[in-house]
């Protein structure tokens, strides 16, 4: 049968496929038995075995959804059964063509055409799977692997590769069967591609919702699927998206639904790390290995021995701790800095974070190419809020039920519609933290406001003086923002004389407690706080704790000359000061 024999049973097959799933298996199942029938009439069919089926679907370099089959049973693939190559697909996506992997011997042949007057003909091509890789595809019985790209007609863009696996007793360096089926595998993967990138997934198999992930709606349970199968594996995680959409917390659950789940979790917060301790940071130090080593000190690589170490914001690490983390991540070996002496092995399982592009920072030369293609193996992209507004009714509830829980209230609130109209109709530039902070003022506000006998409810009102609250120095300026709250200062000095008494202008000094705490709030914790507002050096010297206390004391003062109503994150840190809210 020629290519094009092949692409029309398959496209009627697929025009009955209601889920992605669906498609996918038609897809796999029609690939799989091509090759089949293809290797029963050669010369290879005593000694070869067709294995398995893909589909990794990428249309924004992360996976959005991933789906595999066994053959000839057709059972899906479990979650540790999934295998990813960084460099595959970097050659698959920038090449948009077939490739053919020989395990044993470690090359990758891609199939390139040198002029249209020529026939195509196989060239050798580096980029092979890593060895951690190889040695997991030969544990599986994988010897020969061929990876076709997903391309949507008229498109060059690749979204995604289908690989399909076998198993052949070869001598040394001969070719598998790959070339007699290349043709028709591409037309095939052609024809399939505007089902798999546009079918809705099936409802089944969804992670079950938990304390880490309490909600997960439509627009997030494929990415859960994901994450659930990248998560019983040892290869490192990249967790991007915008700021406050969750990524910390999804690293967390990843670490619980890992092989390491009883071992520590450790978090570097890179933001809140001066660039020349990043990598004492990492790998510890002993004492005298620079100016302020009083003592020795673990770094994070041992205090996350045989767990999960989370590096949040890895685009904040300077081009110097990128080369010494890429060594860590090849070598899996690191010494303590002022200890060379002293090699440890790196027993660490690795998520990363980041909420900007990584592919255009290493076109800017902010990030190193070979260190982001160390860390691109399991890419997962999280949705803003604003592409998943049908979870933001139940983050709300959850958010609200988790702030009553905390404030030991017997009576159940509720949120009315009206109130949850309002939220839906706001936009969330901060995303899920932001919300949490417009939920919990809005608590707050519903408390002040309800008597001691009336239900809690909180009610749009409520949400609507929380959300007066955010302000927008971006719409009038800075500048003209800091000048109404200079006029609102003389405004209540101008009220005092009036009435015989005085606000003294020493009292503005509690500004900049306010500018922290704003920070504070913002950002989620002290250190990262003072890092956004430039102050490394008391970071560096660990006195930022202390200088927040000191700025606090300035803005009760000015609260106790000027009482009036709290915003409900600065009445909170008002109220614990010392807590260190890392």
């Amino acid at each position: 049968m020629s290519a094009v024999d092949h692409v029309g049973p398959l496209v009627l097959r697929l025009l009955e496929a209601r889920t992605f799933e669906e498609a996918t298996r038609t897809t796999l199942v029609a690939m799989l038995t091509m090759v089949e029938g293809r290797l029963a009439g050669s010369p290879l069919t005593a000694k070869a075995r067709i294995l398995r089926g893909v589909l990794h679907l990428r249309p924004d370099d992360s996976y959005q959804r991933l789906f595999g089959i066994e053959h000839p049973g057709g059972e899906r693939v479990d979650g540790t059964g999934y295998l990813t190559s960084a460099n595959v697909w970097r050659w698959v996506s920038e090449h948009r063509t077939a490739v053919s992997i020989d395990v044993k011997q470690g090359t990758l042949r891609t199939w390139l055409a040198d002029a249209a007057s020529q026939p195509e003909k196989l060239r050798g091509a580096g980029g092979s799977p890593g060895m951690e890789t190889r040695n997991r595809m030969i544990q599986r019985e994988a010897t020969h692997v061929h990876v076709i790209p997903i391309r949507l007609p008229r498109e060059d863009h690749v979204i995604g590769m289908i690989s399909l696996e076998a198993h052949w007793r070869a001598p040394p360096g001969a070719d598998f069967l790959w070339g007699d089926c290349r043709a028709a595998l591409d037309v095939m993967a052609s024809a399939a591609a505007p089902y798999l990138s546009t079918l809705p997934l099936g409802r089944k198999e969804v992670p079950p919702a938990d304390s880490l992930a309490p909600v997960i709606g439509a627009s997030t349970a494929g990415m859960m699927r994901i994450l659930a199968v990248f998560a019983q594996q040892d290869e490192t995680i990249l967790l991007s998206g915008p700021t406050g959409v969750g990524k910390s917390r999804l690293a967390r659950w990843c670490h619980a639904q890992s092989p390491r789940r009883d071992q520590v979790f450790e978090t570097v917060r890179l933001l809140s790390v001066p660039e020349d301790l990043q990598m004492a940071e990492l790998v510890g130090w002993r004492r005298g290995a620079f100016t302020g080593a009083v003592r020795d000190t673990p770094g994070a690589l041992e205090r996350a021995a045989k767990g999960t170490l989370f590096i949040d914001e890895i685009d904040k690490l300077s081009l110097k701790a990128q080369a010494g983390l890429l060594q860590v991540l090849e070598e899996r070996r690191y010494h303590p800095l002022g200890d060379s002496a002293s090699e440890r092995r790196a027993d660490v399982r690795f998520v990363v974070s980041t909420n900007v592009d990584l592919h255009a920072a290493v076109r800017a030369g902010r990030f190193r190419e070979d260190l982001y293609y160390r860390i691109n193996v399991l890419p997962v992209r999280l949705p803003s809020l604003e592409e998943r507004l049908d979870e933001l009714p139940s983050w709300a509830e959850h958010m609200m039920l988790r702030r009553h829980a905390e404030s030991g209230d017997r009576v159940a609130p509720r949120v009315t519609e009206e109130a949850m109209r309002l939220l839906l109709a706001t936009p969330w530039p901060g995303n899920l933290r932001q919300l949490d902070n417009i939920v919990r003022r809005a608590y707050a506000i519903m408390i002040a406001d309800r008597g001691d006998a009336a239900p809690a409810t909180l009610s749009r009102r409520h949400v609507e003086q929380a959300l007066g609250y955010e302000l927008q120095p971006q719409a009038i300026g800075l500048v003209a923002s800091l000048w109404r709250a200079a006029c609102a200062f003389v405004d209540e000095a101008e009220r005092r004389e009036v009435s015989g008494t005085r606000l003294s202008l020493d009292l503005a000094d509690a500004f900049r407690g306010l500018v922290l705490a704003a920070a504070v709030d913002r950002r989620g914790s002290r250190d990262a706080a003072f890092a956004v507002l430039d102050q490394a050096s008391l970071l560096r010297s660990r006195n930022h704790h202390r200088v927040l206390r000191r700025e606090l004391e300035r803005v009760r003062a000015l609260i106790e000359a000027a009482p009036g109503d709290l915003d409900p994150a600065l009445a909170v840190l008002l109220e614990d000061p010392d807590d260190p809210g890392e």
